[in-house]
């Protein structure tokens, strides 16, 4: 959700910003800008997409060595030029841009406009630039001194850079519940919004905390301050990211190189975490903290989106597997809602990116509370990430296609992971099952591939469905949260309405939906309510439905049932989830793309949604 790129050193800014940009469009948005500092401070925005900014800047002067670009995802104001980033303050003495919201915005806007400031945009953004001048032109303030004193009367979320008509040599940042990070080059600094713009030019990265603000100068070292004026000593860490994960690979698309990787994805996940032997778990987020998990009186898990669903699955497996007393939790609902919370409960957070806004509130008020929180983060060094008392990487890599494919797949492994080794330590399970689960786990990551073959007959009857307006997507027990994973990616990226239901819950009022133009997709696996979701797919076809299932390998029942199927191989029921959840991403792939639709970049979604 929004991009910031921001570059000041020896080098040319454009070509550093623009491609920069072009890293950041997986994040949502619908206009960008740039602004660079030669002899005036030039600012050039557009409506649409980078590739619409270039055309637009192709014949200006843009050489510089400082400046700044952003992709804008609209929370005020309608996608347009003026309400794109940058903006400039009065007089075009000083330029910003951001991602996050001001809340008070109103409040402030009000009050400058009372002090002769006119608005050109909608934006809560240009409220902050105006604000900010007027600090630094009635109290004489270096633009730093005057930054700090605007935040200091700011409510919301934000993640700045700023720059100065008559400052050459100075970028100031700053960040508050929106992800920003500073690379550090020779003689040289990189700011985004998270590390893929950084890694073709550095490995040195700060990660700016919340009210801290980051004073970027030529010839000196960073200097890091709170917003209450107190000095910080930045601590550098190393990328792992590598820059080949940011490229298609030979891939149409994002999304489609991702649905491959998920062989390689899942084995990461598991790799150091199960001993050559297969009989034992380890993972140091929960062998730390023990007696934690063990005295939990449950687990709250909290999530969004597709995190959300992979915590579905996680309630199921800890549940069954450890006997600990599991709630999963939208996080936009939970923080609100005033739940309770003890202090011997553990709060796990899921989130790919780290920095899902509401699933940070909901845990930051979770640890006010006393909960111990544990995340599961798929991006090292985000805010969610830094701020959990414990936790485990998924280890998945950049996943850019906004639709999250396989950051699912590694979440729902290290939840099964997490769920045994609590098995283990807690003697729910004998040893000997430990060991024929993972053993399977260990054949996994095949299955996977051996699924990811049958992508051309996926493709193949996914053609037929491009016409469908609605689609039901059913499953039982661990395959519920897969029908819902199934219909979120569908309508995400193809545009179609798709719902995920329990199967047995048709009869209680999507059943109305059913006939002959509605496909219905089935999880119909042999293992768990088998017989029953054979009485329901039974129940669909009385009602001339069109039946896709998804069944397990030699299955002829459900087989000669189907309008289209596709076999996945035997497993263990737990990790059905892991197996079923292929085939359905590869046939929402082909249908969107079929339908022509934007499979990377879907309209009005944001990768990483950053505010409320």
């Amino acid at each position: 959700m929004c991009g910031i790129v921001g570059y000041i050193g020896p080098r040319e800014a454009k070509p550093i910003l623009i491609k920069g940009l072009k890293r950041l469009e997986y994040r949502g948005y619908d206009s960008a800008g740039i602004a660079i500092l030669n002899d005036s401070l030039r600012v050039y925005k557009t409506k649409g997409k980078v590739a619409d900014l270039e055309r637009h800047i192709a014949d200006k002067d843009l050489h510089g060595t400082i400046g700044m670009a952003h992709t804008r995802w609209a929370t005020h104001g309608e996608p347009n030029d003026v309400n794109a980033h940058p903006h400039f303050s009065q007089n075009e003495e000083l330029a910003l841009i951001h991602n996050g919201i001001i809340e008070n915005y109103a409040v402030l806007r009000e009050s400058l406009m009372q002090n002769g400031y006119q608005f050109n945009s909608s934006t809560d953004t240009e409220v902050l630039i105006q604000l900010i001048h007027f600090i630094k032109k009635s109290a004489n303030l270096s633009l730093f001194e005057a930054v700090r004193a605007a935040l200091n009367q700011v409510i919301g979320a934000y993640a700045i850079v700023v720059m100065e008509k008559d400052n050459p040599n100075t970028l100031v940042a700053a960040r508050n519940g929106s992800p920003l990070v500073v690379g550090i080059g020779k003689d040289e600094f990189f700011l985004a919004s998270d590390a893929s713009p950084i890694v073709e030019y550095t490995k040195d990265v700060v990660y700016l905390d919340d009210e801290e603000i980051a004073i970027l100068e030529r010839g000196q070292k960073l200097k890091v301050k709170t917003i209450k004026n107190i000095e910080k000593n930045p601590v550098v860490q190393k990328l792992e990211l590598d820059i080949s994960q940011l490229e298609k690979s030979g891939f149409e698309h994002f999304m489609l190189k991702e649905i491959f990787e998920q062989p390689v994805t899942i084995r990461d996940c598991m790799r150091g975490r199960i001993n050559n032997n297969k009989t034992t778990i380890s993972m140091a987020g929960i062998i730390d903290h023990l007696d934690k998990f063990l005295n939990a009186r449950r687990i709250i898990i909290t999530a969004a989106g597709t995190s959300w669903h992979a915590g579905l699955v996680g309630e199921y497996l800890l549940e069954e597997l450890a006997r600990i007393p599991v709630e999963v939790e939208y996080s936009s609902e939970f923080r609100y809602r005033n739940p309770i919370i003890y202090p011997d409960d553990i709060v796990i957070a899921i989130s790919q990116s780290g920095e899902t806004a509401d699933t940070y509130a909901a845990i930051e008020m979770a640890k006010k509370r006393g909960a111990f929180i544990y995340g599961i983060c798929n991006v090292v060094g985000s805010t969610i990430a830094r701020f959990v008392d414990a936790g485990s990487y998924t280890h998945a890599g950049p996943e850019i296609g906004v639709a999250s494919t396989k950051a699912f797949t590694a979440q729902v492994t290290v939840l099964t992971l997490m769920a045994l080794a609590l098995a283990q330590k807690k003697g729910t399970l004998t040893e000997e099952r430990i060991s024929q689960i993972l053993h399977e786990m260990h054949t996994i990551p095949d299955k996977v591939a051996k699924i990811l073959k049958k992508a051309e007959e996926i493709k193949e009857f996914s053609k037929i469905f491009t016409y469908a307006r609605n689609f039901l997507y059913l499953g039982r027990g661990y395959n519920f949260p897969v029908a819902l994973e199934g219909a979120l990616k569908l309508k995400e990226i193809s545009y179609i309405h798709a719902e995920g239901y329990p199967a047995a819950e048709m009869k209680h009022g999507p059943i109305a939906l059913i006939d002959q133009e509605m496909p219905v997709v089935v999880i119909a696996t042999n293992k768990g309510t088998y017989e029953k979701v054979i009485s329901n797919i039974q129940e669909v076809k009385a009602r001339k439905g069109r039946i896709i299932s998804i069944i397990t390998e030699g299955d002829t029942t459900v087989k000669d049932l189907s309008d289209f199927y596709v076999e996945i191989p035997e497993t263990e029921e737990m990790l059905v989830p892991l197996l079923a959840t292929i085939p359905l991403q590869l046939m929402a792939y082909y249908i969107a793309v079929l339908r022509g639709c934007n499979v990377d970049q879907p309209r009005n979604l944001a990768k990483s949604v950053t505010v409320e």
